[in-house]
């Protein structure tokens, strides 16, 4: 599903414009981002929690050079899904 099926999905579900729920998700998006910049932590009840870990510098292999490769540290986006959330699909 990408982002135009996405909308319309939701669209049809609340019976809103895709104009507007496209509006809401793009702000939605804008939020998160802006929220774990800032080092915030998200947390959606029922869905689980959005932050960012931090991964240290560490040496890769480049598989068609086999040469060693340094990977430098970021900050990653993680998602955990709650307990109530996964047993959902089980």
């Amino acid at each position: 599903m990408n982002k135009t099926e996405f909308i319309r999905a939701i669209s049809d579900k609340a019976q809103i414009t895709q104009k507007d729920i496209a509006a809401v998700y793009d702000a939605t998006l804008e939020v998160i981002t802006e929220a774990l910049k800032a080092g915030d932590k998200i947390t959606l009840v029922g869905v689980g929690t959005l932050e960012l870990k931090r991964v240290e510098a560490k040496t890769g292999i480049n598989p068609k050079t086999k040469q060693a490769v340094k990977i430098p540290a970021c900050n990653k986006p993680v998602c955990k899904f709650g307990a109530a959330y996964k047993a959902k699909f089980n």
